[in-house]
């Protein structure tokens, strides 16, 4: 399969603005801790939830083994570590303009972790039974 050349398609869309298999996309990855929260909730839920809410494309959590940020702890899930504070990313990948326009969500959630933005290119977004489109609830970003 070959992606869409730049100006044709984009990234897989929302609703409502067609269905499309690839082309140029905007990945924004937060790092954040396992433990962070937005008042009761984990954080990276939160950030899950207000991008389903902004009607991106989709969002994945991943659970990393072993990290450390801006305090240089080492968080680890090795046997012998008590260390429940594991590094979580939160990625989300839709065209540029609804990557852009989710930001002041960030702002308002204030995530004490490391914020990217990488251009990326799609080159396939499908649901399970190979059908293109938005809100397949499987595979997030």
């Amino acid at each position: 399969m070959t992606a869409a050349a730049p100006g044709e398609g984009g990234a897989a869309g929302a609703a409502g603005e067609g269905d499309r298999l690839g082309g140029p996309a905007l990945r924004l990855t937060v790092l954040v801790g396992e433990n962070d929260r937005h008042h009761h909730r984990p954080l990276y839920s939160e950030i899950v939830h207000r991008a389903r809410a902004a009607g991106l494309a989709g969002a994945s959590v991943f659970r990393g083994i072993e990290g450390f940020g801006a305090s240089s702890l080492v968080h680890t899930a090795r046997l012998l570590s008590l260390s429940e504070d594991l590094p979580v990313a939160v990625v989300i990948v839709d065209t540029e303009r609804r990557v852009r326009a989710f930001l002041p969500e960030l702002d308002g959630l204030r995530p004490a972790g490391l914020v990217t933005l990488e251009r990326c290119e799609v080159l396939r977004y499908a649901g399970p039974d190979g059908a293109t489109g938005h809100g397949t609830g499987e595979g997030g970003a």
